[in-house]
């Protein structure tokens, strides 16, 4: 029994295309490195700013808790400034917990990292 033109084919395409998904997926990863990388230094660089804000939004986004796997949520909430701008900052879930919508008060941020919200009172 011999070999036919296609398993010629599919010895020499197959280690092709395994090599070009590894290399895809490596790539992903070096890709998600770099832009969490540049991220983290434009934060670091861009001045640390302290504004009066309201809090407008809040939102949460989780992933995972399938089967064997456990549940990631991260938490959103959007500020509006006294200009009218309004951005969505990440934070930790116990400052999550601790601001409602409606809340005025003091932010501060760095870039799109947030730092703090002095809490001091609600919109009417």
């Amino acid at each position: 029994m011999g070999f036919s033109p296609f398993d010629d084919f599919m010895f020499g395409v197959m280690p092709i295309l395994g090599f070009l998904i590894f290399a895809l997926v490596i790539g992903g990863f070096i890709f998600i490195i770099i832009k969490g990388f540049g991220q983290w230094s434009a934060n670091n660089n861009s001045p640390r700013l302290t504004v009066p804000a309201q809090v407008k939004t809040k939102r949460t986004n989780t992933r995972g808790g399938g089967g064997d796997s456990s549940a990631r949520t991260t938490y959103y909430v959007t500020f509006q400034v006294e200009s009218g701008d309004r951005m969505e900052l990440q934070m930790y879930g116990n400052e999550y917990g601790m601001l409602a919508e409606g809340d005025l008060g003091i932010l501060t941020f760095q870039g799109t990292r947030y730092l703090g919200f002095e809490r001091n009172g609600t919109a009417e």
